[in-house]
């Protein structure tokens, strides 16, 4: 028990921390946006079950591979908060709630953003290229994934679990997500899956380049000059 509990402080104690003082302080003021993504959630839900409603959804949030490429990129930023339709909407409510909720407070607004946006985006450029791969690529997938909707929060929530993980050092938790996702993979390989791998390919090139630019921000402080970091 000890030896949990000692693991369980170290690989979560500072996050928790982190997070238990930003809402005993402020409450729900910590996460306006991670808020304003549940409402947007609930309304899409609410929404994709009206005949008017369903068609407005559609245009402005469901992405499939098969698109245009300039309709996708329209459509990928509002796609995380259209429910998956084979998933029960509570579980998209709840990953939002927790995991952004978290990277907003660990975070910030800025980076929670961009990095929901971009493991967004990976899953979506790799859907059209798993598509033209075909099924006998590696990653390749079936002709007929290009008319699967492809919408969902799950690959933002695995990009910033990922940079929150990197942020904290939560290297344990970070190492259990991705082989998750691999796992999934192999008992499952349909696209869900593998977008989100792209979402942890994402979120490597994203921490790997916030380890970078926090690098040369140190050498440059050494040496009295200015720096900035990355997203995570």
């Amino acid at each position: 028990m000890n030896t949990a509990s000692a693991f369980a402080r170290r690989e979560w104690g500072p996050l928790y921390g982190v997070v238990h003082t930003a809402l005993v302080a402020r409450s729900w003021r910590a996460v306006p946006l991670t808020l304003v993504a549940v409402g947007l959630t609930a309304v899409a839900f609410a929404l994709q079950h009206r005949s008017w409603g369903l068609p407005v959804v559609e245009a402005v949030g469901f992405v499939r591979a098969g698109d245009p490429l300039w309709l996708a990129l329209l459509r990928t930023p509002l796609s995380p908060f259209v429910p998956a339709p084979q998933l029960p909407v509570w579980g998209a409510l709840v990953q939002i709630l927790v995991v952004f909720g978290v990277a907003e407070i660990t975070l910030g607004r800025v980076a929670l953003v961009v990095i929901a946006y971009v493991s967004t985006l990976a899953g979506t450029v790799y859907a059209r290229i798993g598509v033209a791969v075909g099924p006998d690529g590696a990653f390749g997938l079936p002709a007929s994934n290009a008319a699967v909707v492809d919408s969902g929060p799950s690959a933002a929530v695995v990009g910033l679990a990922l940079c929150v993980c990197y942020r904290y050092r939560a290297w344990a938790t970070a190492a259990l997500v991705v082989a998750a996702m691999v796992a999934e993979v192999i008992v499952r390989p349909d696209l869900a899956g593998k977008e989100h791998l792209a979402a942890v390919a994402a979120a490597a090139v994203l921490c790997a380049a916030d380890a970078l630019a926090r690098g040369l921000r140190h050498r440059r402080a050494r040496s009295g000059a200015p720096g900035r970091g990355g997203p995570p």
